[in-house]
């Protein structure tokens, strides 16, 4: 077994479609998302065997706050986890995967950051072993293997009230974003969303490559949905295998009283059922215990509570300890 980070594109389509567990934070579509996003940078790194096929794969993307301090503000975050061949072997070239990029990522990111899409237990002990600590994180999953009026019924009443009378009302139109600038409006909501919030928003490069590169693949979605004339919320779903995920979402407050969130939702779960998907992934809901708003949000759509959990490794503590600290000051300024 050897550690490569060029592997050959049909081995690494091959051996992401082959496993189960795969997401489609593992895709080269991804990948290539990332490297077209401003302040991002993708590496890969693999474990491939004598006959150069792909046994484990890592996909950390580094991001920087800030061009001017980025020792003090970049991370690296891999969306999908890691993803292993089975059985013992597969688990082998994990642990030669995580103990290489230990030894060569040279305290680069502050911490390198595993989020977990899906149920990692078989493998904690070698991830915990290589410095990747647990912790819980919350999630929802929504089972659209049902008609419409199933998943409906299975939405908290009072968000189901909301829902149809909303429907009845007719105020609110959710339209699918087919024109590139269109995505602009889209980002625009998230912008005034996440500013709202004083939480830093991904530059606007990353929802133009997803626009370019996966949706004419059909791996993305953007909605928009609007009151007359005005957009007043949007939401971004990736597409892949038979799994929505749910990735981008804001709302116009102003504009609270006609529920375009929740109606919004509804029409995404109607469209995913409707079109053959199983799950929908609400993309984190949090840490428990801690208050967190977007959580109540989604708790209200009827999903089952998941916790699959992160694992971080810190790679500089001393200037993670400055970086938390800056980051406070950061999300005032915001």
């Amino acid at each position: 077994m050897r550690v490569v980070q060029a592997p050959d594109g049909a081995s690494w389509r091959r051996f992401i479609e082959e496993r189960p567990a795969s997401n489609i934070f593992h895709t080269p579509e991804m990948f290539q998302v990332f490297r077209r996003t401003r302040r991002h940078r993708p590496t890969l790194w693999a474990v491939t065997d004598e006959d150069a096929c792909l046994l484990a794969l890592l996909l950390p993307v580094q991001i920087t706050l800030l061009d001017r301090l980025p020792r003090l503000t970049t991370r690296a975050v891999v969306y999908g986890s890691v993803l292993y061949a089975p059985r013992s072997r597969g688990q082998e070239a994990l642990a030669l995967l995580l103990r290489t990029y230990m030894r060569e990522v040279n305290g680069a990111p502050l911490f390198t950051e595993l989020r977990n899409l899906s149920n990692m237990e078989a493998v904690q002990h070698i991830l915990c072993a290589h410095g990747f600590a647990y912790e819980d994180h919350l999630n929802y999953l929504i089972d659209l293997k049902h008609p419409p009026e199933v998943v409906l019924q299975n939405i908290g009443s009072r968000t189901r009230k909301h829902i149809r009378r909303g429907l009845r009302r007719g105020h609110i139109v959710v339209e699918e974003v087919r024109d590139r600038e269109q995505v602009l409006i889209c980002y625009d909501l998230l912008h005034q969303t996440y500013r709202r919030a004083r939480v830093p928003l991904a530059d606007r490069s990353l929802f133009e490559a997803a626009f370019d590169l996966l949706y004419p693949r059909g791996m993305v979605k953007f909605w928009l949905a609007r009151v007359g004339n005005t957009y007043v919320g949007t939401s971004v779903e990736l597409l892949y295998k038979d799994v929505m995920y749910g990735w981008y979402g804001g709302v116009d407050r102003a504009y609270a009283d006609y529920t375009p969130g929740e109606l919004l939702m509804w029409h995404i779960l109607k469209w995913g059922v409707e079109n053959g998907y199983k799950v929908y992934d609400f993309g984190g809901a949090g840490k428990p215990g801690e208050e967190y708003g977007v959580r109540d949000f989604k708790a209200k759509f009827g999903g089952r509570l998941v916790s699959f959990g992160r694992n971080t490794c810190v790679h500089s503590p001393r200037l993670l300890w400055l970086s938390k600290h800056g980051y406070g000051l950061l999300r005032w300024w915001l």
